[in-house]
């Protein structure tokens, strides 16, 4: 069975003058156009394809690579409006439809939004949605603490940026816990501080307790090497001063520098940090 908005592993039968007719055991005429075919193809071979519907709604096959797929989330540019809704570019020809009721706010030509894709069931089309927060999971995440994930960065609130983890899950990270600029439609890699009663999820940029301080430590030093031995930042120094050069909090970088002192690589002085040659 072909799955629309996601990839497919098909098998070419026939080659034609308007491109390559795929299938599987349910199907047998799923048209891959002639400039998608790859130079080097045999009849009987597997190719992996992108399934989605054309301009006239019948289903298609794509080598190109979608920024998003079915179920998935992404930061997407809206390419156009008009009386239907909005029109996200999605990486494929025919771009995304967002309905107006799958709008969180009214989206504009322009704008950039992070964007939904599901299939929707009675239309059987591929749609977009910018209410987020109806279609994160709301099972159970079995994550652990300190547990490397993905994030994609949703938006900022009062407490700090509301984050998809692992493509499915609410997180949060705060405000205290963000030592380096970001902003909506992010993509980078988190860690688990804590995983709540509610189901969500509090998420740090940096490993959580231990496993932090040899990056940090690692961190410092480097830098001492490139500023020719010597910091003018210490202990004492504020936390925004140490934010201003390091991505980490006070606590951290005490802890990197005890690190560092214990290991006989630093000599910590009122004025500074000198690096132990």
């Amino acid at each position: 069975m072909i799955e629309l908005g996601n990839y497919n592993k098909l098998t070419i039968l026939r080659n034609t003058s308007v491109g390559l007719f795929l299938g599987d055991e349910d199907v047998d005429d799923l048209l891959l156009p002639s400039k998608y075919v790859p130079e080097d193809f045999e009849i009987g071979q597997e190719i992996e394809v992108f399934c989605y519907l054309d301009h006239e709604e019948r289903p298609i096959a794509t080598t190109l690579k979608p920024f998003v797929k079915r179920n998935g989330f992404a930061y997407l540019r809206v390419a156009e409006v008009n009386e239907i809704g909005a029109f996200v570019d999605w990486g494929l020809e025919k771009n995304l439809l967002i309905p107006y009721r799958e709008q969180e706010s009214r989206l504009e030509a322009g704008n950039w939004a992070v964007v939904y894709c599901y299939l929707d069931e009675k239309s059987f089309r591929m749609v977009g949605s910018t209410r987020i927060s109806r279609h994160l999971r709301k099972d159970e995440p079995q994550l652990s603490v300190n547990e490397e994930v993905t994030l994609l960065v949703y938006r900022r609130t009062e407490l700090g940026w509301e984050v998809i983890v692992n493509d499915g899950y609410r997180g949060l990270i705060f405000h205290s816990d963000v030592f380096r600029k970001i902003s909506a439609g992010d993509s980078m890699k988190g860690y688990v501080k804590n995983v709540r009663p509610d189901k969500k999820l509090d998420i740090v940029l940096q490993p959580v307790g231990l496993k932090v301080l040899e990056p940090a430590a690692d961190l410092i030093y480097r830098r001492l090497q490139e500023e020719g031995g010597y910091l003018s930042l210490s202990d004492a120094s504020s936390p925004e001063d140490i934010r201003a050069v390091f991505p980490m909090s006070k606590k951290t970088f005490k802890k990197a520098l005890g690190t560092l002192y214990k290991a006989r690589k630093i000599d910590l002085s009122g004025d500074g940090i000198r690096m132990v040659k």
